[in-house]
C-alpha cells in the first residue's frame, strides 16, 4: 500500500490483508541497503493472525520515494511521521540491522504508541569496517560482496535452506544491487555514525527481544551485550547455525520468537 509522507511517496506491504484500523499493527524496518521484501517470509503469517502488518520501504529504498536520510534519528523521525499518517496509536516494531537502530530510537520516542520491540541482528555500537565504508562511498561491487560473504552464515554459504531452490546468498546480492547509487552508503554511514543509542535505549519503557545470531560476523552477540543491559526490559535468544541475515537463514525460529514477542 501506499501513503503520502512529508508530501512523497511511502510504500509498505501488508501481507496480502487489507489495513484495518480496529487491528493493533506491527511495523517491520529493513537494514541498509535493502527493503521490504527480506520479511517476506514473516508478513504473511502475522498478517492472517491478528495483526496488522507493514513492511515499510525507508525513503530512497524500494518503492518509496527519495532521496534516502542521513541518519537513524531521521528515520525514526519519518517512521513516527508513517504512523501519523496511518493514524497508528497502537503498534509493535520490529527492525533489522540498521533497522534495528531506528526501533530504538522509535521506541523510546513514542512510549504510548510502541507497546513491543524486537531487535534483530543489532549491536551498539554498530560499527562498519573502513573497507566496507570506502567500497560503498565508491558505489564499488565489492561492498555488496563483503555484505553477502559476511551476513551468512555457514549453511547459508552453501545452500541450506529448507526451501529447495533458494539461494540466500544470491537473492541479498541480487536485492543490495537493486538499491539506488549512494543508497548503501549513505545507510551504512548512518549507522556507523550513530553514537547515542545506549542512552537512548535505557529510556525504552515496553518490553524488548534482542535476537543475535550465533555465526553473525556483522553484529555478532557480544556487540550486542551492552545494549541488552542498557535496556530495562530486555530478554536475548541467540540464534543457532544464524548468520546476520536471520529472517532469511532461520524463518521459523525468528517468526516464532517475533510470535511471542508481541
Amino acid at each position: 500500500m501506499e501513503v503520502q509522507v512529508d508530501g512523497k511517496r511511502a510504500f509498505a506491504t501488508t501481507g496480502g490483508r487489507p489495513f484495518d484500523p480496529a487491528r493493533s499493527t506491527a511495523i517491520l524496518i529493513h537494514g541498509a541497503g535493502m527493503d521490504h521484501t527480506v520479511w517476506v517470509l514473516q508478513t504473511r503469517y502475522i498478517a492472517y493472525h491478528g495483526r496488522n502488518v507493514l513492511a515499510v520501504d525507508l525513503p530512497g529504498h524500494g518503492r518509496s520515494e527519495g532521496p534516502a536520510l542521513t541518519s537513524i534519528e531521521e528515520m525514526a523521525d519519518w517512521v513516527g511521521r508513517f504512523l501519523e499518517a496511518m493514524d497508528i496509536e497502537d503498534a509493535a516494531v520490529v527492525g533489522h540491522s540498521m533497522g534495528s537502530l531506528v526501533a530504538i530510537e522509535l521506541s523510546a520516542r513514542l512510549p504510548d504508541t510502541i507497546s513491543s520491540t524486537v531487535l534483530l541482528s543489532t549491536a551498539m555500537p554498530m560499527v562498519v569496517s573502513d573497507d566496507l565504508l570506502a567500497a560503498a562511498k565508491a558505489n564499488d561491487h565489492e561492498a555488496i560482496d563483503m555484505i553477502t560473504i559476511w551476513g551468512h552464515g555457514r549453511g547459508a554459504q552453501l545452500g541450506g535452506h529448507k526451501a529447495p531452490g533458494l539461494w540466500m546468498t544470491g537473492g541479498a546480492e541480487r536485492l543490495l544491487e537493486q538499491a539506488a547509487e549512494s543508497v548503501l552508503f549513505t545507510d551504512l554511514n548512518a549507522c556507523n555514525t550513530y553514537q547515542n543509542g545506549l542512552e537512548v535505549a535505557s529510556r525504552i519503557r515496553c518490553p524488548v527481544l534482542l535476537m543475535v545470531g550465533n555465526e553473525d560476523r556483522m553484529t555478532p552477540p557480544r556487540a550486542a551485550r551492552a545494549l541488552a543491559d542498557a535496556i530495562p526490559d530486555c530478554t536475548t535468544e541467540i540464534i543457532g547455525g544464524c548468520g546476520h541475515m536471520m529472517m532469511i537463514e532461520k524463518p521459523d525460529q525468528v517468526l516464532d520468537h517475533i510470535r511471542d514477542a508481541f
